[in-house]
């Protein structure tokens, strides 16, 4: 599919649609919030990778003071090779996760990860699922069919884009919508904007669109612009 069917009014009347419908749904409550950490580990990303590996205890600090925050680290790099560890809770645990990673060169495995959160979202509540990637090579319809999936259950997507790739980007923007969540693009040579793209949703996955909205107002134009979209 072209990135201009992508775009086609058609689709996007169909993809409002069902965005209200999903919004229409109850919210689910309670427990400690539950976050997957999803990384493309392929060798197009290994200075972005050890970045991440530096901010990303601000998934846990920006949540301190909302009852904190659960995280499992999924990545894919290789052929075929796709890892989810357990959630853990603290950001020594999750750093050593990530230092044990090396990047290896391989296709991107996308639908793996929208999967996996669709899986572990039916057994328990996942809040959010960060993505940070830079291309995507697979067939866009199964993403979008995954994406719908997870926004009927309330799990949104937060679709990190690292460059400038058209293609990546239409896709992106799509799975975001469909599941609820939001697309940002970043500049590898602009840590502070991812550090504070992965604080906006450490802390809405922790205390909810509330939460968010607050954090918002007193944040970077980026965070704004991310919180726009949910609404």
């Amino acid at each position: 599919m072209s990135d201009k069917e992508l775009d086609t009014k058609s689709d996007k009347q169909s993809i409002d649609q069902f965005i209200h419908q999903v919004r229409k749904l109850p919210k689910q409550t309670g427990g400690q919030g539950r976050l997957i950490f999803a990384l493309d580990a392929t060798a197009s990303r290994e200075a972005t990778w050890d970045q991440a590996c530096h901010l990303q205890s601000e998934l846990f600090m920006a949540t301190r003071d909302l009852g904190g925050l659960a995280i499992q680290l999924c990545y894919y790099r290789g052929f075929g090779q796709f890892k989810a560890t357990g959630f853990v809770s603290e950001t020594g645990q999750l750093l050593n996760l990530m230092n044990g990673v090396s990047c290896l060169g391989g296709r991107t495995q996308i639908s793996r990860v929208l999967a996996h959160a669709r899986k572990e979202t039916r057994a328990k509540a996942v809040k959010a699922v960060v993505f940070i990637g830079d291309f995507c090579e697979e067939p866009v319809d199964e993403l979008c069919h995954i994406a719908g999936e997870l926004g009927m259950l309330r799990t949104p997507v937060f679709m990190f884009h690292e460059g400038t790739d058209a293609h990546a980007r239409a896709v992106f923007q799509q799975v975001s919508k469909l599941s609820g969540g939001a697309y940002a693009p970043f500049d590898r040579n602009s840590p502070q904007v991812l550090k504070d793209l992965m604080a906006a949703v450490a802390v809405y996955a922790s205390g909810g669109a509330k939460a968010l909205q607050d954090y918002s107002g007193r944040s970077s134009p980026e965070v704004k612009r991310l919180t726009q979209q949910l609404r």
